[in-house]
């Protein structure tokens, strides 16, 4: 039975056994196989300070959506940090030509008496008032953890209300407490797209020029441009779904002829299902950050499609050019260090653009692992020996290995970016959806951005001087993964 007749979508741990590894270390390097640097299997830690609740990448890509409310059922904290990616959503509206657009979420706002009583009245109620107050063509309605515990049944309120309203009502179970991997916010989401936006049946013969690409939110409509641009040479039409795709559109994805992921990790569960269902066969390889991954990327496409020498000519021009331009970059860039700290994917793949841009790479921490990172980790087997550390946020952690390495430069999201600089390590953030980084033009844009942050340190370098962190002296001595223990104890 496919994953998508039932009501609730399995957890990343249940669908994908291998996905094991939520927390650990390891030095990978050269002559090392894969399987030791593949960290302590089933690890786990006596401590840890922080972490990313599922429902944030999950929220991330349902308030991006136009035309649509998400409808929290659960405490009213859960959402609210859809309040601080407003400033990505608004821009990615106006970005596509739908000004003053903001993420609309609401909230059933639980307490303690609907915890006792069971908040499905509420969750009715709820729903016939969104309708009526922002007329959306879709309600999302998010179960938390509140919900979860409790047992409240989120698609038979949606079932029972679906003929008093407008909107199309989408159960989305996001229990943040039944996954220690975030990337389950992915295949939660789809689960919901795929059993309520999409067709029985494909919406329509097969267009022979069309490719699903599968955007995420760590990329920008630039990125966008810069890959439809490349499929554009190859006479290739890309459709962008699900980020900021209108759910009018989703449909549009069974009538495709290939379908092609940017970040594996984001995209198998729906990708399988398009094959499945709709026969839209896919590509599921590589994270087109970087030069050769952008090249492999393009050709894996021209092979599958019979376009393999169109494909070949396209990535020959597009790196001689690179080349040239990056010259200058590369010789600032020899011999300086650098620590990545993102996603699965985009961390290993940025690693790998990092080397070809001329750095050494000091370490790499992974927000999980699983099995779709062993192609790019097997990319990075071939050089310097580097620290690998899984660890869904962990700051502390972040802090020891720093203050221990001392890179150049730090790459992450914003509050790894505070911990480098506070430690007097530029940073040049790794998500930031106005910036290019995907593709060709990414690889040069980030190389630009790295130039300037490393030509002129002098902020990092002051503010390394009078802003420090909360950790004493003590644990910058011990070793920073005192805390991780295999599952034996």
């Amino acid at each position: 039975m496919s994953f998508m007749e039932t009501l609730i979508p399995p957890i990343r741990e249940r669908r994908h056994p291998e996905t094991s590894l939520a927390h650990g270390a390891a030095r990978c390097g050269q002559g090392q196989k894969r399987a030791t640097c593949a960290v302590m299997a089933q690890a786990d830690r006596s401590f840890t300070q922080g972490s990313i609740c599922p429902l944030l990448p999950a929220l991330g890509i349902m308030t991006s959506l136009p035309e649509t409310v998400v409808l929290m059922h659960g405490a009213v904290g859960c959402g609210s940090c859809a309040n601080g990616n407003n400033v990505n959503i608004r821009a990615g509206h106006a970005a596509r030509g739908r000004a003053n657009q903001d993420a609309v979420w609401v909230s059933t706002s639980l307490n303690e008496i609907n915890v006792i009583n069971g908040g499905e009245e509420k969750l009715a109620a709820a729903i016939l008032e969104v309708d009526s107050a922002y007329n959306p063509k879709v309600i999302l309605t998010v179960s938390g953890c509140l919900p979860g515990v409790i047992g409240d049944d989120i698609d038979g309120v949606a079932a029972k209300t679906q003929d008093q309203v407008k909107a199309k009502i989408l159960p989305v179970h996001c229990e943040g407490f039944k996954s220690r991997f975030m990337a389950t916010a992915y295949d939660v989401v789809y689960h919901a797209v795929g059993r309520h936006l999409l067709p029985e049946k494909a919406a329509g013969p097969k267009d022979p020029l069309t490719v699903n690409v599968m955007n995420v939110g760590s990329m920008g409509l630039i990125d966008e441009k810069e890959l439809a641009r490349l499929l554009g040479e190859l006479g290739l039409k890309a459709n962008f779904f699900p980020v900021f795709a209108n759910p009018d559109s989703f449909a549009l994805a069974t009538q495709a002829r290939l379908s092609i992921s940017v970040c594996p990790t984001h995209d198998d569960y729906f990708l399988n299902h398009l094959k499945e269902k709709y026969d839209v066969p896919f590509i599921i390889r590589h994270m087109p950050i970087g030069i050769k991954n952008t090249s492999q990327w393009l050709l894996d496409l021209g092979q599958e499609l019979g376009l393999a020498k169109e494909a070949q000519a396209l990535v020959k021009k597009e790196e001689s050019e690179l080349q040239v331009a990056l010259e200058d970059f590369k010789a600032f860039f020899a011999g300086q260090t650098a620590f990545i700290s993102a996603g699965e994917y985009r961390s290993l793949a940025t690693a790998l653009l990092l080397r070809e841009l001329g750095f050494k790479i000091l370490g790499i921490r992974s927000f999980h692992f699983d099995s779709f990172a062993e192609v790019e980790l097997a990319k990075l087997d071939q050089g310097d020996d580097f620290i690998f550390n899984v660890a869904n946020v962990q700051p502390f952690e972040e802090a020891n290995l720093l203050k221990r390495l001392k890179p150049d430069i730090f790459l992450g999201h914003w509050h790894g970016n505070s911990t480098a600089a506070r430690l007097g390590i530029p940073a040049q953030v790794i998500y930031n959806s106005g910036f290019a980084y995907i593709g060709y033009q990414g690889a040069y844009d980030l190389a630009r951005r790295l130039y300037r942050r490393l030509k002129n340190p002098a902020f990092y370098r002051r503010l390394g001087q009078y802003a420090k962190l909360p950790y004493r002296p003590e644990w910058y001595e011990e070793d920073p993964f005192n805390h991780i223990r295999e599952a034996q104890g």
